[in-house]
C-alpha cells in the first residue's frame, strides 16, 4: 500500500487558503524513465496488432498462456544464466518484505513459460503450442525501441525435437511479415550446436582472446572467461577485425548438429524464404543450442532487430522437469508496431459509429434508450453526456469520428422519429446528408447502413 500524504495548514487559513497550499504542496508525478502511456489513439494500434497477432497464432494451432508477472528471482538466475547482462544488470530485483524472498519482474517469457510448464505438468500427454503477450521489464537505457517497460510476442512450442518446427516458427514469422506489409525484414541464421560443440569451442576462443587482450574493452574483459561468445557480438568498431577472425563455433559442429541445421534451411529454401548465415549470432541468453535466428531491419536504427529465437533443448530439465525439447521466439511489439507505423498512415479508430445529440431532458431520456437498442444490434454508440447546444454537440460527433450522429429535438419528439445526419461515407457507398427515420424503425435501418 502506497504511503498516506500527509498534508497540514496553520490554524485558522481559509479554506481557499487550505486549498492553494495543498495544490503547493504536491509536486506532480510523472511516468518512470523508461515507462511509456499508451493513450486513446494509440492504443487503438496496439489492439489492431494484437487482434491480428492472435488471428496468425491460432492459424498455426498456437494457444494462449499467461503467466505471472512476478517470478521468483532463482528462476532468472538459473534459466537466464547469471553472467548474462539481463542478470546482471537489467532486473528489476527486490526482497518482498513479508517472507524474505528474493523477486523479479519477469524480464522475458520463457523462463517463466517453462516453470509454468513443469508445474503443472502440461507435457504429460502431448507437445504443446503456446504463446504469451504482454509486458516485461528491464532496467536499461531508454533508447528508441528499447523501454524499461516494454511488449512481447512470446512463441514456444514444447516438446518438438525436429528441424520442422524450427523451419515452421520461421516460416510463421515469414507470414507475419507479409500480412503487416513488412518486406524489409530480412533473416539471419546460425547454429550453436551442442554442449560438447560449444565447450570445444569456447577452449579455442578463450585462447584467442588471451592473445587480443590488447584490443579488448572493458566489457569483453570482464566476458572472456564467463561467456566468451558474447564478445563476438560486440558493436565496438576497433574490435570487429578480432571478432571477424575468432574461431568460428559453425567450424565445431558435429554431423548431427549439421545435419539439423541443413533440415532447417532446406525447409526454408522449400518456402522460399531467403537468410543470411551470420556465424557470430549467439543471442543473449544462455539456454540457446542448435538452431538460432533474428529477424532484423535497418529502418530502426541501432535497434534493428525485431524478432529472435532459437531452440532450447536442455531448459526444461534445467529447471527441474522431465527433459524435453523446446524452440521459440520473441517479438518487440513496440518495434514492430514503429516498423508499421512507418509503412502506412494509421488512422485513429473511431470513438463509436454512432452519435446521439438531444435537446432536453426527455430527449436525453429517449436517447439513452435508443442506444442501448442500438447496442443490441451490434453498434458502437455515444450519447452525448450532459446538455449543450446543437452547435457544441455536432462538434463533439464529429470529433469522435462516428459515421452518423442521431438527433432527438422537440420536432423529432412530437413526430416519433430521429434525424439521422451522415457525417462519413460508410463502406463506399454514397448516403443522403440527411434523412428522417421513424423510431420504431431507426435500429434496424442504422443496422443495415452503418
Amino acid at each position: 500500500m502506497a504511503p498516506a500524504i500527509r498534508i497540514t495548514t496553520r490554524g485558522g487559513a481559509s479554506p481557499r487558503e487550505n486549498k492553494n497550499s495543498m495544490t503547493q504542496s504536491f509536486q506532480k508525478v510523472r511516468a518512470l524513465t523508461g515507462m511509456k502511456d499508451v493513450l486513446p489513439d494509440s492504443s487503438a494500434q496496439w489492439e489492431a496488432l494484437e487482434a491480428t497477432v492472435r488471428e496468425w497464432l491460432a492459424s498455426y494451432g498456437y494457444r494462449n498462456m499467461r503467466t505471472p508477472v512476478l517470478e521468483q528471482t532463482r528462476l532468472f538466475a538459473r534459466g537466464i544464466g547469471e553472467v548474462t547482462d539481463i542478470v546482471e544488470k537489467e532486473m528489476y530485483t527486490f526482497t518482498d518484505a513479508l517472507n524474505d524472498e528474493q523477486l523479479t519482474m519477469r524480464p522475458e517469457f520463457t523462463a517463466g513459460m517453462v516453470r509454468a510448464t513443469i508445474e503443472h505438468n502440461i507435457l504429460y500427454d502431448r507437445p504443446q503450442r503456446v504463446y504469451a503477450m504482454g509486458p516485461v521489464f528491464r532496467h536499461e537505457k531508454p533508447q528508441r525501441g528499447r523501454y524499461r517497460q516494454f511488449h512481447q510476442v512470446d512463441v514456444e512450442a514444447l516438446g518438438f525435437a525436429g528441424p520442422d518446427v524450427d523451419a515452421e516458427l520461421i516460416v510463421m514469422l515469414s507470414r507475419l511479415w507479409k500480412t503487416l506489409g513488412l518486406n524489409d525484414i530480412r533473416l539471419e541464421l546460425n547454429s550453436l550446436g551442442q554442449a560438447d560443440e560449444r565447450a570445444a569451442h569456447r577452449a579455442a576462443l578463450v585462447a584467442y582472446l588471451e592473445q587480443h587482450k590488447d584490443v579488448l574493452d572493458e566489457e569483453a574483459l570482464r566476458r572472456m572467461y564467463t561467456n566468451p561468445l558474447r564478445v563476438l557480438d560486440t558493436k565496438n568498431p576497433a574490435m570487429q577485425d578480432m571478432a571477424d577472425n575468432a574461431p568460428r563455433l559453425f567450424d565445431f559442429l558435429g554431423r548431427e548438429s549439421l545435419d539439423h541445421f541443413e533440415g532447417v534451411c532446406e525447409r526454408l529454401r522449400d518456402a522460399g524464404i531467403d537468410y543470411r548465415l551470420n556465424t557470430r549470432l549467439v543471442r543473449g541468453l544462455d539456454y540457446y543450442n542448435l538452431t538460432v535466428f533474428e529477424w532484423v531491419t535497418d529502418r530502426l536504427g541501432a535497434q534493428g532487430t525485431v524478432c529472435g529465437g532459437g531452440r532450447y533443448d536442455g531448459l526444461i530439465e534445467l529447471l527441474g522437469g522431465k527433459a524435453a525439447p523446446a524452440v521459440g521466439f520473441a517479438i518487440g511489439v513496440e518495434r514492430l508496431l514503429d516498423l508499421c507505423s512507418q509503412s502506412g498512415e494509421q488512422a485513429a479508430q473511431p470513438e463509436c459509429q454512432v452519435y446521439m445529440i438531444h435537446q432536453s431532458p426527455e430527449a436525453q431520456r429517449l436517447a439513452a434508450q435508443l442506444a442501448e437498442s442500438l447496442r443490441d444490434a451490434g453498434l458502437r454508440v455515444i450519447v452525448h453526456a450532459g446538455s449543450a447546444g446543437f452547435k457544441s454537440q455536432f462538434k463533439r460527433a464529429d470529433a469522435s469520428g462516428a459515421t452518423v450522429a442521431v438527433i432527438l429535438g422537440a420536432d423529432e419528439l412530437a413526430a416519433r422519429a430521429a434525424s439521422v445526419k451522415w457525417l462519413r461515407e460508410q463502406g463506399g457507398q454514397d448516403q443522403p446528408q440527411q434523412e428522417t427515420i421513424a423510431l420504431d424503425r431507426l435500429v434496424t435501418e442504422l443496422k443495415l447502413k452503418v
